[in-house]
């Protein structure tokens, strides 16, 4: 019988890594009450901003005479562009 081992995917999280939490527990930096400086932070997550503010639009050219379309290569990110009369939010 041959199996496969199980995959980790590239940002499963690392139970002993450097500045990982149970570490921290077992070499006693974490633990107790009060201010614990840098360890007292909670992650970027919670306190960063939640959302994006603007949009990434993709620009859809079409020919006029064979009306053949085509897009941009890159999303541009904006919250408001405006190509003649045609507004795009």
């Amino acid at each position: 019988m041959v199996s496969v081992a199980k995959q980790r995917s590239r940002s499963a999280t690392h139970p002993l890594s450097r500045g990982s939490q149970p570490r921290e527990y077992l070499r006693g930096v974490r633990g107790g009450f009060g201010n614990q400086g840098k360890r007292s932070k909670k992650g970027a997550k919670d306190w960063k901003r939640k959302t994006k503010t603007t949009k990434r639009i993709t620009v859809l050219y079409t020919c006029k005479t064979c009306k053949k379309a085509k897009g941009s290569k890159s999303a541009i990110r904006s919250s408001r562009i405006e190509i003649g009369e045609k507004v795009s939010k």
